[in-house]
């Protein structure tokens, strides 16, 4: 059901008025003011405690070799982290093109744009790592006929202002639902197809390493790729002094054999570019989601 089928409730309306509010502070703060601002409710979520034992844990497990005055920095980095990147998603509700061509500089991309050549379409993964929607909106605004697949926000006017910005910027969304089927339509039509691919993937996922410990990890990117012979990219968005550098890299595994060994080959060779990246920038990553909540038999 679409956002604009769903009935918002007195609940969503509260909740959308408080974006609006925020929104125009963000936006009366300036870019430097909306980060200040970010960066404190992030750091006021981390003093309340909201999801910080996750957090801390998550970080212990990935680096154990730490200690833990490093822990707790690292967790505060990605709180404030997480409420700055919220602030600047908030500014970029009235974003154009161009300010996001200003804002990103893109590593890669002519890669990508010979791979799209080769009409079979391109499958690019990220994960919670950086800002993902810039990075989708930087390849957008460049002229890559990139399809988002996504979970539909619970609050349907939400959803819908979303819609509307990434509208504007050229960027299509496939519902998460249905991305089993429209996914395989956007690569056959020659489109970049991108998923946001390190969420725990349930009893339906496969297992693959990431940061020293088994993570149940979704198959549909490494199984569209398959499917259609398209090749694989890993994206990043990674927040600079400047802006945002956004990097696309080629993902090279093993694609023979039976389809379930060479899913878990591709999903395990994104699987590590993303963790060399997470290694690199912690204080970039979103550790508040339970990765490793379902275990190998």
């Amino acid at each position: 059901m679409s956002a604009a089928e769903r009935r918002p409730t007195l609940s969503h309306r509260v909740e959308i008025g408080a974006v609006h509010a925020l929104r125009l502070a963000v936006r009366g703060l300036g870019r430097r003011g909306g980060d200040l601002l970010g960066r404190a409710l992030g750091g006021l979520a981390y003093r309340l405690g909201i999801r910080r034992d996750v957090v801390l844990e998550h970080l212990r497990r990935a680096f154990p070799d730490r200690d833990e005055r490093w822990i707790a920095r690292t967790a505060r980095a990605s709180y404030s982290h997480l409420g700055r990147e919220a602030a600047i998603m908030l500014r970029l509700l009235d974003a154009d093109a161009g300010t996001i061509r200003a804002m990103t500089e893109v590593e890669g991309l002519d890669a990508v744009r010979a791979a799209l050549d080769e009409g079979n379409g391109v499958v690019v993964v990220t994960g919670h790592l950086g800002n993902w929607e810039i990075g989708g909106s930087a390849l957008a605004v460049r002229g890559i006929p990139i399809d988002g697949v996504a979970q539909q926000q619970s609050n349907p006017l939400f959803e819908a202002l979303l819609q509307q910005a990434r509208d504007r910027l050229g960027m299509r969304i496939i519902e998460r639902s249905r991305a089993s089927r429209e996914a395989l339509r956007s690569l056959r039509a020659g489109r970049l197809v991108a998923f946001v691919a390190d969420q725990d993937g349930r009893g339906s996922g496969v297992f693959v390493p990431f940061m020293g410990r088994p993570a149940s990890t979704h198959r549909g990117p490494a199984l569209m790729a398959l499917r259609t012979g398209a090749p694989m990219f890993f994206g990043s968005a990674l927040r600079t002094l400047g802006g945002y550098h956004v990097r696309l890299v080629p993902v090279e595994a093993d694609r023979s054999g039976p389809t379930d060994e060479a899913v878990r080959r591709l999903t395990a060779a994104f699987t590590a570019v993303l963790e060399e990246q997470v290694r690199r920038m912690p204080g970039q990553y979103f550790w508040q989601h339970k990765r490793w909540k379902t275990r190998p038999a």
